[in-house]
């Protein structure tokens, strides 16, 4: 099987008086200096590699790494040490209604979004329909984004990512706000891409849609990884440690 993701040593710091940006002067000192007392690393010393075709689930409480990963993955954040590789473009369910613009209608933010991620104006003109309908939204095509309610940009942010052709898929609970007729739509979405060969990170609170659709986990506690292994095997030990504490 084909490596599509691959980690060595994987790690990131932030400062605590910044809430984590760093101007171009601090990526450069990073790479020179020791962690100061007001600095923090998000992900420590992480290793591990993903195939062709695998769904990994990744857990871990609120505040240890696992959507800064998700974001390293996408390569949208540069780490300070170690290193990652990808192979193949992603397609990111992460924060996926901040890219949209508020003053432009639904139709002119389907084809800036998809533009901005590689899609041509053919390409989106033959699937733009397609979109429109998955997202339940016929009739808002003209109307400004942001006239929209929450649900309603969810939807269209999801219709619009998921149709990219791409062969990584990174998700980090962007449809906990969805209703549940919808997201279960969604997750259908998810299962037909995953049959069809593309590999997918999944961050999630949920046990259920964790067993659905992963068959191994990552376990991230306080930036570092506790354990890979069978999705199962890792929930069952983030679930005893999280007793214990």
């Amino acid at each position: 099987m084909a490596v599509m993701i691959a980690t060595e040593g994987l790690g990131i710091r932030f400062r605590r008086n910044r809430r984590g940006r760093r101007s171009f002067k601090d990526l450069f000192a990073s790479k020179h200096r020791r962690s100061r007392p007001n600095e923090f690393w998000a992900l420590k010393d992480v290793s591990f590699s993903v195939e062709r075709g695998e769904a990994i689930g990744v857990v871990g409480r609120n505040g240890q790494g696992k959507s800064t990963l998700l974001k390293l993955v996408a390569q949208v954040m540069l780490p300070d040490e170690g290193s990652v590789r990808v192979h193949g473009g992603v397609a990111p369910l992460i924060e996926i209604t901040g890219g949209f613009v508020d003053d432009l209608t639904v139709r002119d933010n389907v084809y800036l979004t998809a533009g901005l991620h590689g899609m041509t104006k053919r390409e989106i003109d033959a699937c733009y329909d397609e979109i429109i309908e998955f997202a339940e939204i016929q009739g808002f095509e003209e109307t400004p984004y942001k006239h929209l309610s929450s649900g309603m940009r969810v939807r269209i942010a999801f219709a619009v990512i998921s149709r990219l052709d791409e062969p990584i898929l990174l998700v980090d609970e962007v449809l906990a706000v969805g209703d549940k007729a919808f997201r279960e739509k969604c997750y259908r979405r998810i299962e037909q891409l995953l049959a069809e060969g593309r590999t997918m990170f999944f961050v999630s609170h949920n046990e259920r849609d964790l067993k659905r659709f992963c068959t191994r986990g990552l376990y991230l506690d306080k930036g570092r990884l506790v354990h890979d292994g069978p999705i199962d095997e890792v929930l069952s030990l983030y679930n005893r440690h999280y007793a214990d504490k």
